[in-house]
């Protein structure tokens, strides 16, 4: 198997204090990849954690299930978040299963790479569908929860957070990748406009920004040393990231920890968006 993350014992181990427990969350696209590693530290932070999937259920069932080997408690659920009526039935589940939501994680995303002269329409609204649409449907029946449910003070300061996956592309263009960038650069107002809006209530709204990311779905950038050379002339920190990067940071954004925080993406990248090409005065 590709090794990509820590081991869940290993993730246990960060977190002995488990500064999310007594709370529930729920990790969109969290089979795999970026997803799975943040559903992996969510649920070793001590929360509840829906492991949410569109296919491919058996990996789903198999990150809940080294999860619950682990003292954890997650479940997987089964939904296409571009789907209204998908995403409001998994947050009536994962109510249903554990009582509310306080940690939302919109993170499923993808790409449908071409030119743009020859990008299709099709390629161009399913990628905005899943990555923009998809979040703010995500984070609209969160809202809606935190504000049904009432404060928690016993478990979280915040009435709920929000922490959607961004990208270093919300910010740095992206030729030949139009449609994703776009969706990007989507969040990012997405995200500040709801956290100005929802401020008043306790409910705290924030971005990761990754970068590079070792995930099974782009080995072919990193996997050689020709490769991941070439990778790493565009980050000035010199090594390309790994999921637990992304873990690490989304617990932070969903604990205590951060309860002054809000409105902000924060970039996890090694430095890309630094624009090393200027290093040397461009």
């Amino acid at each position: 198997m590709l090794k990509v993350m820590a081991t869940q014992v290993e993730i246990e181990a960060l977190y002995p204090h488990k500064p999310l427990k007594g709370q529930t969350a729920i990790v969109t696209g969290a089979n795999s990849g970026i997803g799975e590693g943040v559903a992996r530290h969510v649920a070793a932070a001590g929360a509840n954690v829906a492991v949410n999937y569109v296919v491919g259920p058996e990996a789903a069932n198999a990150v809940c299930e080294d999860i619950n080997a682990n003292g954890g408690t997650a479940i997987a659920v089964q939904a296409d978040v571009s789907s209204e009526a998908a995403v409001q039935t998994m947050f009536a589940d994962v109510i249903s299963k554990f009582g509310t939501v306080d940690i939302c994680i919109p993170n499923a995303g993808l790409q449908r790479d071409a030119a743009f002269s020859q990008m299709s329409l099709e390629q161009w609204e399913f990628v905005l569908k899943v990555n923009l649409t998809g979040q703010f449907l995500c984070a609209r029946e969160a809202v809606k929860e935190f504000l049904r449910r009432g404060p928690r003070p016993e478990v979280s300061s915040s009435l709920g957070k929000i922490v959607h996956m961004s990208s270093v592309h919300e910010t740095i263009p992206w030729g030949g990748h139009v449609n994703y960038a776009s969706s990007k650069g989507g969040i990012l107002q997405l995200m500040k406009s709801l956290a100005q809006e929802v401020a008043p209530h306790q409910i705290r709204v924030n971005s990761i920004g990754p970068g590079a990311i070792k995930t099974p779905i782009n080995r072919s950038a990193w996997e050689t040393p020709e490769a991941e050379q070439k990778l790493l002339t565009l980050i000035p920190y010199n090594r390309v990231g790994v999921v637990d990067d992304i873990g690490k940071v989304a617990v932070f954004l969903a604990s205590d920890q951060s309860d002054y925080i809000t409105g902000q993406t924060i970039f996890v990248d090694g430095g890309m968006t630094l624009y090393p090409g200027f290093a040397t005065g461009g």
